[in-house]
């Protein structure tokens, strides 16, 4: 994937995992490269995600579980400082276990035939109550979304990305002590990063997965993660094939003194009107992080769109109140 200077050999998009990763091969300092797998499961309910990550100075597990019903969420993260690659994250997608063990958390990605298996432990979640989780992923879809992207200004930087949305999801996950099986419509997504990047840093990403119609329905939608001008990461899948799409913009409501107003109802517009949805906010997922030099901003709002996308043969898919999310982070890293 890199050149040896450190550089991207390619930039641009591809719908499977082609280029080939290798830390060693990084040219940058140790303390910059950032890895993660993030693994989002959701069903008409509630949503269970699952992180596991290795961001150099710290290394950082953490579950998440959302009750769309009440509309609330319960995070609780497990960071370990200065892991500086330790943590073990593979260098491939499709190959390789990631796991983490420290005192009373224990979780595993692991890969098994025909699938993915994520099982999570944490003996206290929330007012003492443990957390469980064993959840297969299974019928993964042929297509996915993979970029390779550079920072400007810095050739040493790059974001190597996959995004696998519309994995069948099944098993159960069990929080304040009711153990929940995941539905028929349950499916789940993985977020797979690798890479350098540069101090600070703003971007958008959205995603959707289910059925419509009968068919596998899902997309990603996102900006910000350095110089896409070679390709933006928007993509639709449809029964497993991809559907590229061209720019979108988030268009996120605004309070009078200027601020970021996350719970009003927002919208999405396309440069090639393939992508225009309404977006009705359910909870937003937030966290706030500042220490010295370090700021973490985040609001993941999950809610319902509505609108029409359209596949690359000219099928237009109308969706109603099709759960999925759509964030802002703002990292200085």
């Amino acid at each position: 994937m890199l050149r040896e200077d450190g550089s991207l050999a390619q930039t641009g998009f591809a719908r499977a995992l082609l280029p080939v990763y290798d830390r060693r091969d990084i040219k940058a300092a140790g303390f910059r490269i950032k890895e993660w797998d993030y693994y989002l499961i959701t069903c008409g309910d509630f949503g269970v995600a699952l992180t596991i990550d290795d961001n150099s100075y710290m290394g950082m597990t953490s579950a998440s579980f959302l009750d769309f019903g009440s509309r609330s969420e319960k995070t609780v993260s497990k960071i370990v400082p200065f892991t500086n690659g330790r943590v073990g994250l593979p260098a491939s997608s499709g190959k390789g276990d990631t796991c983490f063990r420290r005192g009373n958390f224990d979780f595993a990605f692991r890969h098994e035939s025909g699938g993915r298996r994520l099982t999570a432990h944490m003996d206290d979640f929330d007012a003492g109550a443990p957390f469980e989780a064993n959840i297969r992923l299974a019928e993964e879809p042929r297509d996915s979304m993979v970029i390779a992207t550079p920072f400007g200004g810095d050739k040493k930087a790059f974001y190597f990305n996959q995004k696998i949305i519309g994995m069948r999801a099944s098993g159960w996950v069990e929080y304040d002590g009711v153990r929940r099986e995941l539905p028929e419509d349950a499916f789940g997504l993985l977020d797979w990063g690798r890479g350098v990047w540069t101090y600070d840093n703003v971007w958008y990403w959205g995603a959707g997965q289910g059925l419509v119609d009968g068919h596998v329905f899902g997309f990603n939608i996102g900006y910000g993660f350095g110089d896409t001008s070679a390709a933006s990461e928007n993509m639709l899948f449809y029964d497993g094939t991809a559907h590229k799409l061209d720019r979108l913009t988030f268009n996120i409501p605004r309070t009078q003194d200027g601020r970021d107003d996350y719970m009003r109802p927002w919208t999405f517009t396309s440069s090639d009107g393939r992508f225009e949805m309404d977006f009705v906010p359910i909870l937003d997922r937030s966290a706030r992080t500042s220490a010295l030099v370090i700021l973490s901003d985040q609001h993941q709002v999950f809610g319902r769109f509505t609108g029409r996308a359209v596949l690359d043969d000219g099928k237009a898919v109308e969706i109603k109140d099709f759960l999925g999310f759509a964030e802002k982070v703002h990292n200085k890293w």
